[in-house]
Formats: structure tokens, sequence, C-alpha cells
């Protein structure tokens, strides 16, 4: 039933060959997918990408993650609008991309602050700490932060481009991988992060801020792993998705 996947985008790949099996019939409606392990076995892929690819599914309507339960074939169509363009990219891939540009823009940034940008980075943080319980309201100033940093260099190209991969976040597929590990204490994780970078740009301090940045996005993309760890002796989906909740 199951066939190997080259290594180009797997995930993407993966949530592919089990859609079409879906749709072909070979996984039934209803039926319950088998675990993990043995998909990623099957597959010869990671077990995250196993989850990336599930996650693909369940926004598309073709698969239903019950707490508790396991991982099911939906008898429901699929929301057709849901459905990611192809050249969709995937979270890991995201970070890695900001983290060769935002290094280098908190980098530029801490020799060219001034005092306002200060200022804006200190009313961002006041507003990020009163907002740790809200994920939307959080995710937004978690945006702005950035968007605040490329736009002390003052270039109207650059701060366009952070800020439209910001926005590739409020999609449905990251809204949904978003509610299964980020919650008021990773929140509160990233706006300390986020309170090192803005020390570093106020001390005119450029390797500091890179490194700033730097350790945010590595901790950004560890909090994101940590999501998809083994799940624990009896479970049958993954511990992180038993911890997911209304945050």
């Amino acid at each position: 039933m199951f066939s190997a996947v080259e290594s180009r985008r797997l995930y993407r790949q993966v949530a592919d060959q089990m859609r079409g099996l879906i749709e072909r019939g070979e996984l039934a409606s209803g039926s319950r997918l088998p675990a993990e392990r043995e998909l990623a076995q099957k597959l010869g892929v990671s077990r995250p990408t196993i989850r990336e690819a599930l996650i693909v599914l369940e926004v598309e309507g073709f698969v239903d993650i019950r707490m508790g339960s396991g991982i099911y074939v939906n008898a429901r169509k699929p929301r057709l609008a849901d459905l990611p363009p192809e050249d969709f990219e995937g979270p890991f891939e995201l970070l890695r991309a900001r983290a060769v540009i935002e290094c280098a823009v908190a980098e530029e940034a801490a020799r060219l602050a001034r005092s306002e940008h200060i200022r804006l980075l200190d009313d961002n943080l006041t507003q990020m700490s009163a907002a740790l319980n809200d994920r939307h309201l959080a995710l937004a100033l978690d945006r702005d932060f950035h968007v605040i940093v490329s736009g002390i260099i003052a270039n109207a190209t650059l701060n366009r481009f952070v800020g439209s991969i910001h926005d590739m976040r409020m999609t449905p597929y990251f809204e949904k991988l978003a509610s299964y590990f980020e919650n008021t204490e990773t929140w509160r994780a990233a706006m300390e992060e986020h309170r090192a970078i803005r020390d570093a740009i106020a001390a005119a301090d450029p390797a500091a801020a890179r490194a700033a940045m730097r350790g945010h996005l590595d901790q950004s993309q560890l909090r994101l792993s940590a999501s998809f760890e083994e799940k624990p002796a009896g479970s049958t989906i993954p511990a992180a998705w038993s911890r997911a909740g209304g945050n």
C-alpha cells in the first residue's frame, strides 16, 4: 500500500501519498490510521515529517485527529478552500529562511537604531506581556516586533519582505500547528528572547543583536520540535498533541 518517498519537501509528499490512498478508498472512511512509528517506517521518513503531513491532511479535512483516541480518515468531504498551494512552505523551512534574513537584519539594526526605535520596541514588549494568554494577539505582536526591528533599517523592500514571511504563519495550516504547541509559557519565553534582542540593539552591539536573534529562532525551532516528541507508553497520539488546549 505504502511506498518510500523522495527527500524533497517530504511532508508534502507524504501528505500527497496518503491523500491519494484516501481518495482511492485504500484508507477507508472512518478507519484509524496506523501508528506514527509504523507510518514512518513504511514511508521511510521521520516521525516529525509524518506529523507535519497529518496536520496538512487535517486542515484539508481528510483526517480527524481525536485527542486520546487516534487519527481517523474523515467521513466528510474535504474543504477544498483549505488546500495549500503547491509551493507552500513548512514551518522548519520558514524558520531556516528567517534565520538567514533576520539575523542579518538585527545586526544592521543595532548599528542604526535611535531612541525612538527603542521606544517602539519597549511599547511592543509591554503590550506582549499583557497578551500572553491570547495566542492570536501574541502572534500579531510577535510579527510587529520583527517588523519594527527590520524597520530600523528604513528599507521598504526589506520591511515588506520580513512582514510577508511572518504573514505566512497566518494560514489554516500554521493555525492548526500552532494550536498544538503554543501556550502562555512558550509566548513568555519568546517575549524574553525579544527582550534580549531589544537590549542588544539598544546597546548598539551588532554581534550581540545577531546572536540574540539567532538564539530566538533556534529556540523557536526547539519549541516546535518539542511538539513532535515521542509519545508516552500506552498513548495513541503524540504527547504534545495530548497537551493541546485552548491557548
